[in-house]
Order: structure tokens, then C-alpha cells, then sequence
């Protein structure tokens, strides 16, 4: 996407987000058409965030920092992660996971320099994962079959690198709403804006994930409702927005009915396509106060062999009562500072983003580990951020050494 040029951010730094995402991107997934060792995935992924560590150090070799209260509160939950899995409760790969949340937390750290509320990270956002979302639609051309396996129901899959539909209709929904917003704010063009909207929203639709939609529908509906009385772009987009919702609801009711229960029966659906199952038996389960309070350790999200797909419950099951207190702390700051902030399209796409994360927490994990859900909520704190100071653009525009004049030509002369 095209845009304003942006000031006292070195290019480098794209690279480091791009490498951030990767990591998050996961190893587990579906079957790919060339088969990918996982142990392979998992060094690339690993092997993509020290990466990123290494390079943001490199940026930011005299370790300047802004202070943000969403990174601290991100590294008072590490070391809740880290009391939580020294008793190896679940295993030596919860060290490794707080590793891994360790150099992601320093990262962002590190980053925190650049956060001044431009739109910088938002385009690095945006590129970074319309990129993934260009090599699912390129699997999808390459071999439809292994895109819509009969295993996920036919729903899309990445076909090249191992993604779940979830994901790939976060992707989706993520930079469609971030699109919009920018298109609303003139900081793109129609052209530009239609290259990401038109095929993230028919990858989305192939996803048939309903959490993305609904994240994506009223994610929306409050950015463009802080905007509602200072924008008249935002208002007449909202009249057209109702007007072929309703057109929609009406003319496609049973077509819409039948991609939103994918098949599913009324029990199923009801259930939560079996999540309700595996919460009760989380919430049953017997604990010790210390797992009360501090969890049993980073794990893979699973209870009983199965995936809670809720960021509460995970939370609370690997970092206890106090990480769930920490994750609702990063929500209720983030969305104060977002309602403080004077209505601006910055501040639209920083409530989208809060108000994804926050709809999607109730079916997908990831809030209380590295995950892209924390990366949408760097990007949030990069849009509220106060802008540098003046004094601070010397640290990345050092001045021109000044040129010594004469004193003789200081003056001009008097005849």
C-alpha cells in the first residue's frame, strides 16, 4: 500500500516485524503439498525471533527505550510464566516457551523507540501479512485439493506453510479492517486499498471462520463509531455498510445461515463446536493454590490433549489468577488510553485492533504468549503513543556538522 513517507524509522525495522510475524506464524497446521519436517518449521520460526532480536539490538545498540505500560505489563507477566514453570510441571518445553516469550518481550522493547503514533507499524502490518496470505492463495492455485482438505471440512488451509483456518482468517480480518480504516483516512488510494480488501475477504470467506467475521464486522463498527461525528467519509461509509447488510440479510439469509453453522448440527453449535466440553473439564479439575494463582507453566494451550481455543482460560490454566488479572489489565489500559485520545484515525485503527483481540479471546488463544495477538496489540500501542519529543529525532537524524564561516563574511558590508 502506498503512503506518507515516514520520518526517523529505518527501514530495518520492517524487517524486524516481518521476522516477529514469522515466528508467530506457528508449526502445527495442516498437511502441506511438500511435506515439512515440524522440527524444520520450528527452526525457522525460532531461528526467525532471535533473528529479530539480534537485529533490533543492532538498531538500538544503547538500549533507548520509551516507557510503555503494555511491554511492562507483557514482562510482569513473563515473570509470572517463569515462577509458574520452574517446577517443570508441564515439562522442559515451558522453559523454552518462557524463553521464547523472553526474547519476544525484549524485542519489543527494543522497538519501543519508534513508537511515536505515525502509521509506520500499521503498513509493516498490513505488508507482513498480506504476504502470508499471498502464499495460502498461492497454494490454493497450485493444488486446490490440499487448500480445501476434506479433513478441515473444506475450509482453507495453507497449503505451502502448515495454517489452520483460524489463522488464516485472522490474517484476513486483521488487514481488511486496517484497510478500510486507511481508505477512510485517505492515507491510501481505492486502487491500492481494493489490492488488500478484495482477496483477504475472499480468503476469509473460504475460511469460514466465524470469529474472524465477527471480529472483523464489529471491530469495525466501533472504529468507525469513534469517527462518526469528525468524519464525513466514516458516516457515509457506515449508511452503505447497514444499507447492504441489510440488503444481504434479506436477499441471502439462508445461504449466510448455511455458511455460518458450516454444516454443523444445533448441539454442535451450541457447544461451541466442542470447546464448552473441554472448559468445563479445565474449570473441574482440581488445583493447588499455587496453580490457582500462578498456573501450571506455558504449555501448548491444551487441556486433556485437547485445545481450549479460549485466551482466558489458557491464561488461567498456565499462568493462574495473576496472569489472568495481568491479560485483563493490558485490555482495560490499552482501551482507556484508546477512549482518552481525541477521535483521529489513529485512534480508530487502535480501537479496531483492541476490539478484535479482545472479541476473538473468548474462541482463540494467545493472549497471555507470543502470539500475533500480541503483535495487533503493539501496533495499537504504536498508534497511541505520544509523539517523540524534538529533541529525540536526533537520535536517528543526527544534524549536518556546521560549516565554519569567516567573520568577515558574517556581515555584509556597508558602503
Amino acid at each position: 500500500m502506498n503512503g506518507e513517507a515516514e520520518h526517523g524509522t529505518p527501514r530495518a525495522v520492517g524487517i524486524v516485524w516481518g521476522l516477529l510475524v514469522l515466528n508467530t506464524l506457528g508449526s502445527a497446521g495442516a498437511k502441506t503439498i511438500v511435506p515439512l519436517p515440524r522440527s524444520l518449521i520450528q527452526l525457522v520460526t525460532m531461528g526467525s525471533l532471535v533473528a529479530a532480536f539480534a537485529l533490533a539490538l543492532a538498531l538500538n545498540p544503547r538500549l533507548r527505550i520509551r516507557p510503555s505500560a503494555y511491554v511492562l505489563l507483557l514482562t510482569l507477566l513473563l515473570v509470572t510464566s517463569v515462577i509458574a514453570s520452574v517446577n517443570l510441571e508441564s515439562g522442559f518445553g515451558a522453559l523454552f516457551r518462557c524463553f521464547r516469550l523472553a526474547l519476544f518481550v525484549s524485542t519489543l522493547w527494543l522497538l519501543s523507540r519508534w513508537w511515536d503514533g505515525g502509521l509506520t507499524f500499521v503498513r509493516h502490518h498490513i505488508r507482513m501479512y498480506f504476504a502470508v496470505l499471498g502464499s495460502v492463495a498461492a497454494g490454493l492455485a497450485v493444488s486446490p485439493g490440499a487448500a480445501l482438505p476434506d479433513l478441515y471440512g473444506g475450509r482453507l488451509v495453507g497449503a505451502l506453510w502448515p495454517l489452520t483456518p483460524p489463522q488464516i482468517g485472522q490474517y484476513a480480518a486483521v488487514i481488511t479492517g486496517l484497510a478500510v480504516l486507511l481508505l477512510l483516512g485517505r492515507r491510501t488510494d481505492r486502487a491500492s486499498a481494493a489490492v488488500v480488501i478484495v482477496p483477504s475477504l475472499v480468503l476469509l470467506a473460504l475460511t469460514h471462520t466465524r470469529t474472524a467475521t465477527l471480529g472483523l464486522l464489529l471491530g469495525l463498527v466501533l472504529a468507525i463509531g469513534s469517527l462518526f461525528l469528525t468524519s464525513a467519509a466514516a458516516r457515509r461509509f457506515f449508511a452503505w455498510a447497514v444499507l447492504c447488510a441489510a440488503v444481504a440479510a434479506v436477499g441471502f439469509a439462508s445461504a449466510l445461515q448455511a455458511w455460518f453453522l458450516r454444516g454443523q448440527s444445533q448441539e454442535n453449535f451450541s457447544s461451541l463446536t466442542g470447546r464448552a466440553k473441554v472448559w468445563d473439564a479445565l474449570l473441574a479439575a482440581p488445583r493447588t493454590t499455587a496453580q490457582e494463582w500462578f498456573g501450571v507453566g506455558l504449555g501448548d494451550k491444551s487441556f486433556g490433549g485437547l485445545p481450549i481455543d479460549n485466551s482466558w482460560l489458557a491464561v488461567y490454566n498456565e499462568q493462574g489468577l495473576i496472569g489472568v488479572g495481568l491479560v485483563a489489565a493490558i485490555l482495560v489500559v490499552l482501551g482507556g488510553v484508546a477512549l482518552l485520545r481525541p477521535p483521529s484515525l489513529r485512534r480508530a485503527c487502535a480501537i479496531f485492533l483492541i476490539s478484535y483481540c479482545a472479541i476473538a479471546s473468548y474462541t482463540e488463544a494467545g493472549l497471555g504468549d507470543a502470539s500475533p495477538y500480541l503483535l495487533h496489540l503493539a501496533v495499537a500501542v504504536s498508534l497511541l503513543a505520544a509523539p517523540a519529543p524534538a529533541h529525540a529525532t536526533a537520535l536517528t537524524t543526527p544534524d549536518a556538522p556546521r560549516r565554519r564561516v569567516p567573520r568577515w563574511a558574517r556581515r555584509p558590508e556597508v558602503p
